[in-house]
């Protein structure tokens, strides 16, 4: 009897461990792999392209959109199913050309400007519909608002004989003005659900600013008497440029409109994508998380 038990009593439950640890293991494994898709994804890669369009003294009233390049890339999170928080860094060029414009009196003018810019701003974003309880349940489409401050470096040039020029160490105007300015973005949003962990959307945004030297223009001709670079001179006032009859404007002649700030607005198709929540440490799940597997989205 004691050899009997030795031998069946003790392997037989030894047996029947092994065979339960052949099937849990593939359990564990599966369950570890549709957790990969599940687990919640709070923090999102947002990136954009599209158009920058500037508004002030170098533009025409009924021009509303400049094909000029824009493109983002931030990180957003959301706190509420509704309320999220982003922060994106923006480069974006605008010009302004008299030369282009319908009103002769600013082809006289002839005054232009470039200038590629950059901005960092950090927003909060309301949506309309509220998400589901994880983020592959969110809904198909979704309107959103936004509003926020930001900052911004700008750099007006022009060119002159071939050459371009900052124009604001040359102080055209006599005014001494800042490259980096405080803004306030606000617009408004669209996002399409374009698959578990991606989102399509198209935003349009205003930028106020609290300048109006984003082109370099803003009140009057200055007194030129004491001054002695001629690029300062000559990119001060253009009028004189191909039209030798005419005369320098003369101190005090409006150069600008100082009434309105100018500003700039943002056009742009953008990409959302919700990061795993470990993408920046090692994951020891790293091969279940690279499986393809359809998701179970209801």
């Amino acid at each position: 009897m004691p050899i009997f038990i030795r031998q069946y009593g003790v392997k037989q439950p030894m047996k029947k461990g092994i065979l339960l640890l052949f099937v849990l293991t593939p359990l564990v494994a599966i369950s570890q792999t549709f957790y990969a898709v599940r687990k919640e994804r709070s923090l999102i890669l947002v990136g954009g392209i599209g158009t920058a369009s500037y508004f002030g003294d170098l533009k025409d009233p009924g021009d509303l959109i400049d094909f000029k390049p824009s493109v983002s890339v931030g990180l957003q999170m959301y706190f509420t199913p509704r309320i999220a928080v982003r922060s994106e860094l923006t480069y974006y060029n605008i010009k302004g050309n008299d030369a282009s414009s319908s009103d002769p009196s600013r082809q006289r003018r002839n005054l232009s400007f470039t200038s590629s810019n950059f901005e960092l701003n950090a927003v909060g974003i309301v949506d309309l519909f509220p998400l589901g309880r994880r983020f592959y349940q969110r809904p198909g489409v979704n309107l959103y608002g936004l509003a926020g401050v930001g900052a911004m470096y700008m750099n007006p040039m022009a060119e002159y004989n071939g050459q371009k020029y900052a124009l604001q160490p040359l102080q055209t105007e006599g005014v001494s003005y800042s490259r980096f300015q405080f803004i306030i973005p606000y617009g408004l949003g669209m996002r399409f659900k374009a698959g578990p962990f991606f989102n399509i959307g198209i935003e349009s945004v205003w930028r106020k600013t609290f300048t109006d030297y984003l082109d370099d223009v803003s009140t009057v001709h200055p007194d030129k008497s004491g001054w002695t670079d001629p690029i300062r001179i000559a990119l001060s006032d253009r009028r004189v440029e191909g039209n030798p009859e005419l005369e320098p404007y003369p101190a005090g002649a409006r150069r600008g409109d100082p009434s309105n700030d100018d500003g700039y607005h943002l056009l742009l198709l953008k990409i959302e994508y919700y990061l795993p929540e470990n993408f920046l440490f090692k994951d020891p799940y790293k091969k279940l998380y690279n499986i393809r597997r359809k998701p179970y989205h209801r």
